[in-house]
C-alpha cells in the first residue's frame, strides 16, 4: 500500500487512558480536529512553491453532491472544522454553495484564496456569515518580493481583498504567509500589514514538496533567519498564528506556543479533489496516501483503519535523534520537510537548528520523484519571476482553454 510502513500494525494503537494532552495526541483522535480539504487544483496562479503544483483541474475532482456527502460525514464525525483550499478553490463554480452547506451542517469552514473572487460583493456575504474564516495568501510585505514567487498582479489582489474583507466589516481576516529566505527580514512589515487590515498574521513554514521542491534550495531561510524567526515569534508568539508549522525551532530552547507536535495522520490529515486521503496537506505523495473516501466506509473508515494511519500512531522513537538532548522538544521535525529531500523519517529535519541537517544533507540521499504534477503545461502571464528562471515547460498550444486558464474572460469587479 505504501513505502512507508513494512506492514500493518496487528491491531489498533490504543490511546493511554492518563497522560498529557499532547501524549494523548500523539496516539491519534476518533475524528480530526481539523483537516484541510483541496477541493480543486485549478489556479490562477503558478506559484512557484505550491505544494501541490497546483494549475489545471483534475477531470476527476469530486461533483458537488459528492462533496456535500463528504460534509455530511464530517459533521456525523464532529470534526471541528474544514481548512479549504487548493489550487484556488473558490473559482470552482460550486464553492460559496458548499461553504454555505458545510456552515449549516455546523462545519466551520476556513478557507485559504490568493483573493481573485474576494469582491466587495462576496466580502460582504462572508461578513453576514458565521463560522467562516478566510486566509489572504501573501508571501512578501512589498509587490516585489510577493509578486517573484506568486506572480505579477498577486499582491495588487490580495491587498483589495484585504480592504474589501474590512470595508464589510468582516472581523479578523487571516494574512497568510509562507516564510522564505526572501521574506524573513519584512516580518514587522507583515505585522504592520495585519493591524492595517483588522486582519491576523499567520505564518507557516516552506516545505519541500510540489513545485516547492525545485525552489526549496533556493528559497528556505537560512540558518541564521531561522534564529530571526524564532526569536521574532518568541516576542510575537502571542499575536501571530503559525498552525504549529515551526516546532522544529523549538531545539533553540524554548518551545513556542501550540502542541510542538507533527500532527499526520493523528489530529490532521488531507483529502485531496478527488477524494484521496493523505496524512499530511504537506505530503502529497503516494507514499503518504492513506485511501480514497469514495470506497466503503468512507473518509470514517480511511481515517480510524488504515494502516498508514495506525502506523503514524505507534508511539514515535528517537532514531537517528534519540541521543539528542533537544528531541523531545523538536521530535524531529517535519516528516515532509525529510520525505522531500530524501532523508530518512528517524533522522534529522534537513533545517534542524542545531546543525544536524545540514550534514544529513551532505551525505548519500535519493530524493524522491513526485507522484503528481498540477502545473499549467505553458507559461502564462501570471508566472513568477522564480518559475521562468528554475523550469523549463514544453511549447505548444493549451490542451483547452479551460486547463490553462481557468479564469479566462473574467473580470473580477464584475462577480
Amino acid at each position: 500500500m505504501t513505502a512507508l510502513i513494512d506492514r500493518a500494525p496487528e491491531r489498533p494503537v490504543q490511546r493511554p487512558e492518563a497522560g498529557s494532552l499532547v501524549q494523548q495526541f500523539e496516539y491519534g483522535l476518533d475524528a480530526p480536529i481539523c483537516l484541510t480539504w483541496e477541493l480543486t487544483y485549478a489556479c490562477n496562479l503558478e506559484c512557484a512553491h505550491c505544494l501541490s503544483s497546483s494549475g489545471r483541474r483534475d477531470p476527476r475532482e469530486l461533483s458537488t453532491e459528492q462533496c456535500k456527502a463528504v460534509i455530511d460525514e464530517l459533521q456525523r464525525m464532529q470534526v471541528f472544522y474544514v481548512n479549504i483550499g487548493g489550487g484556488e478553490p473558490t473559482i470552482r463554480p460550486d464553492f460559496w454553495e458548499l461553504l454555505e452547506y458545510a456552515v449549516d451542517h455546523q462545519v466551520g469552514v476556513k478557507f485559504s484564496t490568493n483573493g481573485v473572487r474576494i469582491t466587495p460583493e462576496r466580502a460582504r456575504f462572508l461578513a453576514s456569515t458565521d463560522y467562516v474564516d478566510v486566509q489572504i495568501s501573501l508571501d512578501g510585505a512589498t509587490a516585489e518580493v510577493n509578486d517573484y514567487v506568486r506572480g505579477p498582479g498577486s499582491y495588487d489582489t490580495a491587498l483589495r481583498a484585504l480592504r474589501n474583507l474590512q470595508d464589510a466589516g468582516f472581523a479578523d481576516a487571516k494574512i497568510s504567509v509562507v516564510c522564505t529566505r526572501e521574506n524573513i527580514g519584512q516580518l514587522d512589515e507583515f505585522k504592520a500589514l495585519a493591524d492595517r487590515y483588522g486582519a491576523t498574521l499567520r505564518l507557516t513554514r516552506l516545505r519541500p514538496s510540489g513545485r516547492g521542491a525545485d525552489v526549496w534550495d533556493e528559497l528556505h531561510p537560512l540558518p541564521e533567519q531561522q534564529r530571526e524567526l524564532y526569536d521574532w515569534l518568541m516576542a510575537h508568539g502571542e499575536d501571530v498564528l503559525t498552525g504549529d508549522s515551526f516546532f522544529h525551532l523549538a531545539a533553540f530552547g524554548e518551545s513556542l506556543p501550540g502542541l510542538n507536535l507533527c500532527g499526520a495522520g493523528r489530529v490532521v490529515c488531507l483529502i485531496d479533489p478527488v477524494g484521496d486521503v493523505y496524512a499530511c496537506p504537506f505530503a502529497i505523495h503516494d507514499n503518504f496516501l492513506a485511501g480514497n473516501l469514495l470506497a466503503d466506509g468512507g473518509f470514517q473508515r480511511v481515517w480510524q483503519d488504515s494502516a498508514l494511519f495506525q502506523e503514524l500512531r505507534s508511539p514515535q522513537t528517537g532514531g537517528a535523534c534519540a541521543k539528542c538532548q533537544f528531541f523531545d522538544s523538536c521530535r524531529g521535525g517535519c516528516m515532509a520537510a525529510k520525505f522531500f529531500t530524501g532523508l530518512p523519517l528517524d533522522g534529522p529535519d534537513p533545517e534542524c537548528v542545531q546543525g544536524y541537517g545540514e550534514s544529513a544533507l551532505a551525505g548519500d540521499r535519493v530524493v524522491p520523484a513526485a507522484s503528481q504534477d498540477h502545473s499549467k503545461t505553458a507559461p502564462t502571464r501570471n508566472q513568477p519571476v522564480m518559475l521562468q528562471l528554475l523550469t523549463h515547460r514544453p511549447s505548444g498550444p493549451p490542451v483547452s482553454a479551460c486547463a490553462e486558464s481557468p479564469l479566462a474572460g473574467f473580470d473580477p469587479d464584475q462577480t
